[in-house]
């Protein structure tokens, strides 16, 4: 949702939250509902009206507000339309603020349905209780990837057999391969890069959906780390605003 919340707010509910609360949830104007924005907390709603694919919530109070979150990105390369779809959601279920979709010599599927894959992280962003939904974009080539990445934002690769740290230092984003890895070009185009921070993720060569939950797991536990050690200084904590920073530079 997107409208702003706040005390004896009326906002209204899009076709497809409308829908989903008549037909699936079976909920009806009374009814009590929860909403967030990804910016100003949690808050208690009840349905003011619903009928046919329209919907409108009267919103009552805050129940929880905002909680800092990492801004990790995830550079992933496309997969099967299954696979695709489950790393967008446990991505979303890992708190990853920003979804690129990238594709690679071995890339297994080059189309995308963008819509189905944000009502995906949506829905998972619902369900895990998290109170913002990353940004997902389109599909980019790995070289135009590369090109658009911020110098300032470090890039930990997922590589097998490389002798790799298991663990960056808080590295600002994280790319996995496809299932046949990367190809030699790839990779040669990957080194020279400043921002590159080459990751292991251990001695087994693990699918690419278990290869994003492990990687995004090192990385948030990188973050913490560096969360913790900020909050000891005087300097104020690496807080962040869901969606800040969140578009590549344009090529």
């Amino acid at each position: 949702m997107a409208a702003p919340l706040y005390e004896g707010a009326v906002v209204s509910a899009t076709a497809a939250q409308a829908h989903y609360l008549a037909h699936v949830m079976r909920r009806s104007a009374g009814d009590a509902v929860r909403l967030f924005n990804g910016s100003e907390g949690e808050w208690e709603a009840a349905i003011a009206g619903l009928r046919r694919e329209q919907g409108s919530f009267a919103v009552s109070r805050r129940v929880r507000p905002q909680a800092a979150e990492p801004d990790l990105w995830l550079a992933f390369a496309v997969l099967k339309r299954d696979a695709t779809e489950l790393v967008v959601r446990q991505a979303t279920e890992m708190g990853t603020a920003v979804i690129q979709p990238v594709l690679t010599a071995h890339t297994n599927a080059a189309h995308l349905r963008l819509e189905r894959l944000a009502a995906i992280a949506t829905e998972a962003a619902e369900q895990c209780e998290r109170l913002s939904v990353p940004v997902l974009h389109p599909a980019l080539p790995l070289p135009a990837l590369l090109d658009r990445w911020p110098v300032g934002r470090r890039l930990a690769v997922a590589v097998e057999r490389t002798g790799a740290p298991a663990a960056p230092v808080a590295a600002g984003g994280l790319l996995v391969g496809p299932e046949g890895g990367f190809g030699a070009a790839e990779l040669d185009g990957l080194r020279p890069r400043p921002f590159v921070v080459p990751l292991s993720l251990g001695p087994r060569i693990l699918r690419a959906e278990t290869a994003v939950v492990a990687g995004l797991s090192l990385l948030q536990a990188a973050w913490s780390g560096a969360a913790q050690a900020e909050r000891g200084q005087a300097a104020p904590g690496p807080e962040t605003v869901p969606g800040r920073n969140a578009a590549l530079p344009p090529a």
